[in-house]
């Protein structure tokens, strides 16, 4: 008969598993660097005595950080809505004729720089987070499409068969049979725009938009290292702990055990 262990015992586990999830770790780097850099004059000074300001003092580098996570959320929570609505839709029988042309649209939204989406964007709708919504959406929208595309397509046919046979209604074949055989799929296919967006959200602040590049635009007009350099700190520390995040994700959706 298995002994249990005491639960005194399989607390330190828990813990020391805490302890060596990098995850965790990452994310309070980053929260501590955000919240200590309007700080750190006397060592950015010494790194860079041909400064005469150091440290990015315009706007609090942790309300950067919000706004910046807050443009991503945004703008990927619309690449995503826009992505997969679109590719189940071209993916049904009514809308297959449109699947070629939607990945075409996709495709140029891709290609297209953001940059230039951002200056087309600034006449109409003017500056400030909008056209960097706009922007970020557009260029974060073709990984999602492609991998709900992919996902669907590598649905097993016997597994659609079968659902049809014991009767089920087509919306209950995507819900219960394609959506979780494709979730893998769709995942990846969302980490991959978020994390691009992350990158990409930083020129958002060419057109008014408040980012971490707000430093690192500032420091490249001023040839300010210092500026840039923190700035850039806090969005690869930001990109590395939402990819960690999803990687998390993707184990979970492999082995929801």
């Amino acid at each position: 008969m298995p002994t249990r262990l005491p639960e005194a015992q399989t607390k330190p586990v828990a813990s020391a598993r805490w302890f060596q999830n990098p995850l965790p770790w990452v994310v309070m780097a980053l929260l501590c660097l955000a919240y200590a850099l309007p700080h750190t004059g006397a060592m950015f000074g010494a790194l860079f005595p041909q400064q005469d300001r150091p440290v990015y003092l315009q706007e609090p580098f942790s309300e950067l950080l919000w706004r910046h996570i807050a443009l991503v959320v945004v703008s990927s929570s619309i690449a995503i809505l826009i992505g997969i609505g679109v590719g189940v839709g071209v993916t049904r029988p009514s809308g297959r004729a449109f699947e070629p042309m939607m990945q075409t649209l996709a495709a140029a939204g891709q290609t297209f720089p953001p940059i230039a989406v951002l200056a087309l964007a600034v006449p109409a709708v003017g500056f400030g987070e909008l056209p960097a919504l706009i922007a970020l959406a557009l260029y974060g929208l073709l990984p999602v499409l492609q991998a709900t595309l992919a996902g669907l397509a590598g649905v097993p046919q016997a597994a659609l068969e079968s659902a049809r046979a014991m009767g089920m209604t087509p919306w209950q074949v995507l819900r219960q049979i394609e959506i979780p055989l494709a979730w893998p799929v769709w995942l990846a296919g969302v980490r991959t725009s978020v994390i691009i967006n992350i990158g990409t959200a930083a020129i958002a602040s060419t057109v008014g938009a408040k980012t971490l590049g707000s430093p690192i635009i500032v420091g490249l007009s001023g040839f300010n290292t210092a500026y840039v350099l923190q700035g850039a700190l806090l969005v690869g520390l930001l990109a590395v702990a939402t990819d960690m995040a999803f990687e998390r994700l993707a184990r979970r959706a492999v082995q929801p055990s």
